[in-house]
């Protein structure tokens, strides 16, 4: 594709990476990333990917922005609470970046919708804060065909892994990674243990770089890895996952149906 004088000045610093160049930020710009949840993760996400350059961004999220998001949910500001969220989201993009689209789905996601959904984007970025809704995406990328990127946060802490377990891949999917959900009230949420503002921040930045590796197929993903970061430590660790070939959506037993009944 041809691009404008603004493009050029715009994208400049990524044309000149011999890595990306001009190919790859038309490739940005042709792609199409699904975002799960605007809030704490979702915010850093939403908004590198449209300083990237990404086409076309969809986001899905039914809440509406409340004055304690505030203190990590950078993408959203005190003139829009009480709206939703994916409607703060949106007016915060087209401010930053009028060369993406952003399609607001203000609903919840749930195992009726996310298959055709999913299927409608190129890579899916989940910032959800909850396992159910993490089960329906990892199921409907696996159904679907796309690429998951996948981080979740609590305290000080966070982890961030890329799921393409779909075509016979041989790699796991999050269902490898935790077969099943926690009992209720096992894990906390933020509301009840707290969090570090800026803790959303750094995981949602690393989520953004490895949407970005996922459209572009630049160096080596999260595929088949764990990271964890451990903030007060200020410590990075990568353990190796394996798939499980006795996992209900991947395992070598599984049918292409519901993978546990999720989506």
């Amino acid at each position: 594709m041809d691009f404008d004088d603004s493009q050029i000045h715009r994208y400049a610093r990524h044309i000149i990476l011999p890595e990306i160049g001009g190919t790859g930020q038309a490739r940005l710009l042709q792609s199409r990333v699904l975002v799960v949840g605007a809030g704490g993760l979702g915010s850093a996400v939403l908004l590198y990917l449209a300083a990237a350059g990404v086409g076309t961004i969809g986001i899905v999220d039914d809440d509406v922005v409340d004055l304690s998001n505030l203190q990590r949910q950078v993408i959203h500001d005190v003139g829009a609470i009480g709206t939703l969220k994916v409607d703060s989201a949106a007016r915060r993009i087209a401010a930053l970046n009028p060369d993406v689209t952003v399609e607001a789905h203000g609903l919840r996601l749930t195992a009726a919708n996310a298959r055709d959904l999913v299927g409608r984007y190129d890579v899916v970025a989940d910032g959800s804060d909850n396992f159910e809704t993490r089960y329906i995406v990892n199921d409907a990328c696996f159904l679907a065909g796309r690429p998951l990127v996948s981080a979740a946060i609590l305290r000080f802490e966070g982890q961030l892994a890329t799921f393409r377990a779909h075509g016979r891949s041989g790699l796991p999917c999050y269902r490898c990674l935790y077969p099943e959900r926690p009992p209720d009230g096992m894990v906390p949420s933020c509301a009840q243990a707290g969090i570090l503002g800026a803790l959303a921040g750094v995981m949602g930045t690393l989520q953004a770089v490895e949407v970005v590796k996922q459209i572009l197929a630049l160096g080596n993903g999260m595929a088949g890895r764990l990271l964890l970061y451990d903030a007060l430590g200020h410590g990075f660790r990568t353990l190796s996952v394996a798939r499980d070939p006795d996992c209900s959506l991947c395992g070598d037993a599984a049918t292409t149906g519901s993978g546990g009944g999720d989506a």
